[in-house]
């Protein structure tokens, strides 16, 4: 509701004049208590609000909404794009060149149609990629997604890690150095899956997905080292965390499951500061390279954050 300004009428009313009359004076005592109220240089305006930020979260396809919920978790009052390429999806079967190339041509066209304020690849496979790159030519901040191998290794009581990802990830440099500076002592497996990020995403759609090819994915995790056996995993795709729910059920014993979406969501907070308002002003973006409108299955997922979704078309 609008709050107008206030005045007089036809019928204002006029008062007549007072004769005046001479005040009497007052005790020192009393006026030694009295305070004046005069304008102080030192009273400042209150600050604005920060304008919420923009939060563009990029995947090959629906695995980032396992990082989105995290970060919209912990920024529930920035707006939100999803961006998925899942006109080529998956990524783990692309030359790295060709996809370096792809990732940066789509950025570019991102940045410039929403303007983000941080850009969070939740794909490890891009950022094992295409990280490097992107930082170069951008000047937006970037936060990357890679396997969580130091804290699994950390956190492991039997020192048996299995690092479950797609086939490109478990097989690149990258990943191995990470196992060499951080194992600490650990015996890590490198389980490259085929297609688990698909059936994550056919389940993620609404499709059925048999509990038999979700546990013939995973079962290489499950490695037996006499009297020792592997007691964590570390989710090194975006997509797993999708079938959280499913991998601890069917897995032979009970493991830990590492997640790389809550250090992810931490990071954006590092760099863009806590929140300022207590919600989202705008529902989120959700872009998909394909020009295809999400399942409601994906928009719920979406809805799931503080934001919900709408759609929009690729920049491009």
């Amino acid at each position: 509701m609008a709050i107008g300004r206030a005045g007089f009428g036809s019928g204002q009313c006029r008062i007549a004049s007072l004769p005046a009359i001479a005040s009497p004076s007052l005790a020192p005592d009393l006026m030694a208590g009295l305070r004046v109220h005069a304008p102080s240089s030192r009273v400042r305006p209150m600050p604005r609000q920060a304008p919420a930020p923009i939060i563009l979260v990029f995947d090959s396809g629906l695995g980032g909404l396992s990082v989105y919920r995290e970060v919209a978790g912990a920024r529930p009052d920035a707006r939100f794009v999803y961006a998925a390429d899942d006109a080529m999806f998956p990524y783990g079967r692309i030359a790295e060149g060709r996809l370096t190339e792809r990732i940066l041509g789509l950025m570019g066209d991102l940045i410039a149609a929403h303007r983000p304020d941080i850009v969070v690849i939740a794909c490890a496979t891009a950022s094992t990629i295409a990280l490097p790159a992107l930082r170069a030519r951008f000047a937006v901040r970037f936060v990357g997604t890679v396997p969580a191998i130091k804290p699994a290794c950390a956190g492991s009581a039997t020192r048996r890690v299995s690092v479950l990802g797609t086939e490109g990830t478990v097989q690149r440099e990258y990943t191995r150095a990470l196992i060499r500076e951080y194992a600490a002592g650990c015996e890590v497996t490198l389980v490259g899956s085929a297609d688990l990020a698909a059936l994550a995403e056919a389940k993620l759609n609404g499709e059925p997905v048999a509990d038999a090819a979700i546990a013939a994915e995973i079962a290489p995790c499950f490695v037996v080292d006499g009297d020792a056996r592997t007691d964590t995993i570390v989710l090194a795709c975006t997509h797993y965390p999708l079938l959280r729910d499913d991998i601890s059920r069917l897995s032979p014993w009970r493991v830990a499951l590492i997640d790389p979406a809550p250090a992810i969501a931490r990071r954006v907070v590092e760099l863009i500061g806590p929140p300022q308002n207590a919600a989202a002003p705008a529902p989120a973006l959700a872009v998909f390279t394909s020009g295809r409108s999400p399942s409601p299955f994906v928009t719920a997922a979406l809805a799931a954050g503080p934001a919900r979704t709408r759609t929009g078309p690729h920049p491009r």
